[in-house]
């Protein structure tokens, strides 16, 4: 084959035109002596060409060719590939497919054989063919042999198209079951004296079990073990124990011939912590009383396939029927979920966008929404009991639990990924998932799967198109046919009946499935446009309401709403198209009654859930004041300028909220928040600073009212308490102190009657009935309580702290921060008020104690009668008021010399007092916990129930969603109840030493 230099020969232009990526090599290796009899042979070349990697395949042609034994033997085998195209196409498929079993040909030269005969027998072997192959084997090394030319021949039907990809994995399934026989078989030769003592039962799970394994991969088994013959019992476990773990060897250990597969028995009761063999009553007493959920979900695959079949018949019998009560069990879907969930997170990032079987979009997307709802459904009709998942899926679609379409696209996709899957492990047969990087990798892959124009471009655009596929249906294929119980189908088309609509719904976790149903109905049904938008959005969000702890009230809130907005144009395009805003907008409706009942107020609010224009950020405190200080001026009259301003604060605190759900529940692009503390601190900032912008606005629209420009006096309000501390709650009070000064040449007395007039204006305007929440001003901090008047002047506060004030006054005052009015009027009264809550020479021993008197007549008398004291978050011991009044004894002790004690802020007060030395870090660290905690759980009270509460609800759905939201999953209030306990315990033994303890 010799050219002119500087030219290509046309064997190098061929070669490249029949798919070489090394001509210069494929023509080295065409003039070698082992294919010198056939190399001009035209047919040869076209055989190579229709491999998946020609290189590959000619390269192995060669090593085989090398490996014969004499002349006769290459000479045989070439006569023989060159005359039979199905030895051709098989052994050079074969080949080009699988680096690994090229280097079994090359060590075993006569095994390509296996491939020669081509009858009807050899396309479908099963069990008693395969154990046929393996018959021959005697020890470890000789089965290994053995099981490779068996899965030569499967690969070759494979690669050759002969079989699909369904029916290679129930090959490889029934060559895994010979395998475990012969190896069964080899360990009881090796122990005859314990194969006598017992009887010894191997059933399959996982892929084998379910007849659909892959070419490398665990197989998963259970032992059942029972005596023989009246042997004692112990002594047979122990040595149907000692029959198993030699069976797993002879499978997994490493030989000169490599290994088979790890046998895994990780599935059975206990785990790794559980003995290896169980009699088959220790088995169903585990599963009747310990077992979790996935272990019922994995008893669906369970087959007898070694050993006593009859003992594996027996124990399938026997926990079958557990199997189809796992869906009665509570919180079934959100434990199979959460599963699902915990794999996808245990993905190392690097590898979450290459794992073809776990991640989002994987295989076992689609094997977990179709066991779902094999569990859910198999209670009432046997024919979804099927293992295999494709079996099942058919199943599913035939009976109207998933639609045809679906299941059609759901199916297609997992052939694919299957198919995908088979390719990548053949080349080496190694165990992975991973879909390699390289482009040569995944050329020959692509190849394989008949992709020959631009393999590499081809199979990345096939594999994303049906990892997409995967990902939009798997959740849906639970939930859509739900819109099909009620709505009006194609003919021909099977529908979810009522009864297994309610069973599903059940399962999802509604109270009242035929409810939800008629909402289904009210929103689905009906050709129009915005019917047809519904169908598509509600088969995720019905999801996204179960994973909440109010299904009905979210399902029940999205009625109203999409009743409210649905004819506006916006509403089910933003939903549709806005990325998160569906997502947002179910989290939202779902975890309570507080922001369902704010943007139902107000229903375009929805608005505020989607990507642009701001999105959920709370807003700062001038922008706030600068849109309530603009509504006011346009508005005519005080009423119309209130009611504007409460309504930005209605819209606001929607958006406060929402923020704070969606942080806390997490979204599928954005995971839950995990400080907690920066949560409580975004909501006491965001209602601080509204209730500041509201009362400024109001004030505004009083005075402009009655006085127009100026009114004859400066006019202040201090934020008190939680106000002043930028802490406030959703459901908290504005405790403030109002401050005049007569301007120059204004009679006291009619400067105090404007003052008072504003005041009485102002809070009778924030509480008027309205359809936006009021807000509640009181002023009972004030000097001498409810018995001092409502407003002084500056110069009688003076007068007032000078003579009278009292110990729990200046208290007080350490929360006290101008929010809205005259800010110079504001600065002066806080240079007032510094000297008696930052006493130069500290707190006297007389002061300390009557302190600590008030903090303990507070605990004995104001904790409501009947109420669980380590329960209540404010005023129970570990609670809110203990962490407080520690915080504020420091600082009135030590803030005169310690500046950084000069806040009003809890948190920041602490941190400085530990940045001071004057609190250990462990005890900081502890108060803190223990404050962000009982403000989160009134936070969410508040959230959960629409009304404030400083105690845990008493309802069981209630107090689920509490627990929801501070992150505790379905069926762990008591987790949460325990956590709380704990946290107050420990900050209560802190506050007792710093508050009571310390001199």
């Amino acid at each position: 084959m010799t050219s002119v230099p500087g030219r290509r020969s046309s064997t190098f232009t061929r070669l490249l035109r029949h798919g070489f990526t090394d001509p210069s090599a494929a023509e080295r290796l065409l003039d070698g002596p082992e294919l010198a009899a056939v190399r001009d042979d035209p047919v040869l070349l076209e055989a190579l060409g229709g491999t998946a990697d020609p290189d590959l395949a000619l390269l192995g042609l060669v090593r085989l060719l090398e490996a014969q034994t004499g002349a006769t033997g290459r000479q045989e085998l070439l006569d023989t590939l060159i005359a039979a195209k199905p030895l051709r196409d098989r052994l050079l498929g074969v080949l080009g497919a699988s680096e690994a079993l090229a280097d079994h040909l090359a060590r075993h030269a006569d095994d390509w054989q296996a491939l020669v005969t081509y009858e009807a027998r050899d396309l479908h072997p099963g069990v008693t063919e395969f154990e046929h192959g393996l018959a021959g084997a005697t020890d470890p090394v000789s089965l290994r042999v053995a099981y490779r030319r068996c899965l030569l021949s499967i690969a070759a039907r494979d690669v050759c198209g002969t079989t699909e990809v369904s029916e290679t994995a129930a090959e490889l399934a029934d060559l895994a079951t010979a395998t475990l026989r012969a190896a069964l078989a080899l360990a009881e030769a090796d122990a005859p004296e314990d194969a006598a003592l017992c009887r010894l039962a191997v059933v399959a799970m996982g892929k084998c079990g379910g007849h659909e394994l892959n070419y490398v991969s665990d197989v998963d088994v259970i032992f059942v073990g029972e005596a023989v013959n009246g042997a004692d019992e112990d002594k047979a476990l122990r040595a149907a124990a000692r029959l198993a773990a030699h069976m797993m060897r002879i499978c997994s250990a490493n030989t000169v011939e490599g290994t088979i597969w790890p046998v895994d028995a990780n599935l059975r009761p206990e785990g790794r912590n559980g003995p290896l063999v169980r009699t088959l009553a220790s088995h169903r007493a585990y599963y009747q009383r310990w077992a979790k959920t996935w272990e019922f979900q994995a008893l669906l695959k369970a087959r007898p396939v070694a050993g006593d079949l009859a003992l594996g018949e027996e124990y399938v019998a026997a926990l079958r029927p557990l199997v189809w009560q796992a869906a009665e069990r509570e919180n079934f879907v959100p434990d199979v979920q959460k599963m699902r969930r915990r794999v996808i997170d245990n993905i190392p990032t690097a590898e979450v966008d290459r794992q073809l079987k776990l991640g989002p979009g994987g295989l076992r997307d689609v094997e977990f929404a179709v066991q779902l709802l094999q569990l859910v459904h198999g209670r009432a009709d046997a024919s979804l009991r099927s293992g295999t998942t494709l079996d099942a899926l058919k199943a599913l679609a035939a009976g109207g639990y998933v639609g045809r379409a679906d299941a059609a696209q759901l199916d297609d996709a997992y052939r694919f990924l299957r198919s995908l899957e088979h390719r990548i492990q053949l080349f080496r047969l190694r165990r992975t998932h991973l879909v390699p990087e390289g482009d040569a990798d995944l050329r020959r892959i692509g190849r394989s799967l008949g992709l020959r124009t631009d393999p590499v471009t081809g199979l990345t655009r096939e594999w994303r198109r049906h990892a997409s596929v995967v990902r939009r249906l798997h959740e849906k294929l639970f939930y859509r046919p739900l819109l099909d119980a009620v709505a009006q189908l194609a003919p021909g088309e099977a529908r979810l009946s009522a009864a297994a609509a309610r069973e599903r719904l059940v399962a999802l976790g509604y109270a009242d499935p035929a409810a939800a149903l008629r909402h289904l109905e009210a929103l689905a049904s009906g050709v129009t446009r915005k019917a047809a938008i519904q169908r598509t959005l509600l088969p995720v969000l019905l999801g996204w309401f179960a994973d909440s702890a109010d299904p009905d009230a979210g399902l029940l809130n999205f009625r109203k709403v999409s009743d409210a907005l649905g004819k506006t144009p916006w509403y089910l395009r933003l939903l549709r198209d806005e990325g998160v805003a569906a997502e947002n907008l179910a989290r939202v409706l779902s975890a309570g009654r507080l922001a369902p009942d704010l943007l139902l107020r107000a229903p375009e609010a929805v608005a505020l859930l989607g990507d642009g224009d701001g999105g959920l950020r709370p807003r700062t405190r001038a922008h706030l004041e600068q849109e309530v200080l603009a509504a006011v001026r346009r508005a005519d009259g005080a009423p119309q300028a209130v009611d504007a301003a409460r309504g930005i604060r209605r819209r606001e605190l929607f958006r406060t909220a929402a923020t704070d759900i969606i942080g806390s529940y997490g979204t599928e692009s954005q995971p839950a928040e995990a400080d907690q503390g920066a949560l409580v601190d975004l909501v006491g900032g965001a209602v601080s600073d509204l209730t500041a912008a509201t009362l400024a606005g109001t004030l505004r629209a009083v005075v402009r009212e009655g006085w127009g420009d100026d009114l004859p006096t400066r006019f202040a309000i201090i934020g008190m308490g939680r106000f002043g501390g930028h802490e406030l709650g959703y459901g908290s009070d504005a405790d403030v102190l109002f401050v005049h000064e007569p301007r120059d040449g204004v009679d006291e007395r009619e400067a105090a009657d404007a003052a008072n007039k504003v005041v009485a204006e102002m809070r009778r305007l924030l509480q008027a009935p309205s359809a936006d929440p009021p807000l509640i001003v009181d002023a009972d901090l004030r000097p001498e309580g409810r018995s001092g008047p409502l407003v002084r002047t500056l110069k009688s506060y003076e007068a007032y702290y000078r003579r009278w004030s009292l110990v729990w006054e200046r208290h007080a005052l350490l929360r006290a921060e101008h929010v809205a009015g005259d800010e110079d009027l504001g600065r002066r009264f806080a240079e007032l008020i510094d000297p008696l809550r930052y006493p130069p020479a500290g707190l006297g021993e007389d002061d300390v104690r009557e302190i600590r008197r008030l903090k303990a007549r507070m605990e004995s008398e104001r904790l409501p009668r009947g109420t669980d004291p380590k329960l209540h978050v404010k005023l129970g011991p570990g609670g809110l008021s203990d962490v407080e009044w520690t915080v504020q004894l420091i600082q009135l002790r030590h803030a005169a010399h310690e500046p950084g004690l000069r806040t009003t802020r809890t948190r920041e007060a602490l941190a400085a007092a530990h940045a001071a030395g004057l609190i250990s870090a462990d005890d900081a660290g502890v108060l803190d916990e223990a404050w962000v905690l009982a403000t989160g759980v009134r936070n969410a009270v508040m959230l959960v129930r629409g009304r404030a509460g400083d105690t845990f609800p008493a309802d069981p759905r209630d107090l689920a969603a509490v627990g929801r939201y501070l992150g505790y999953g379905a069926g762990h209030a008591g987790d949460m109840l325990d956590v709380y306990r704990r946290t107050a315990r420990r900050a209560r033994g802190v506050m007792e030493e710093l508050f009571y303890g310390g001199s």
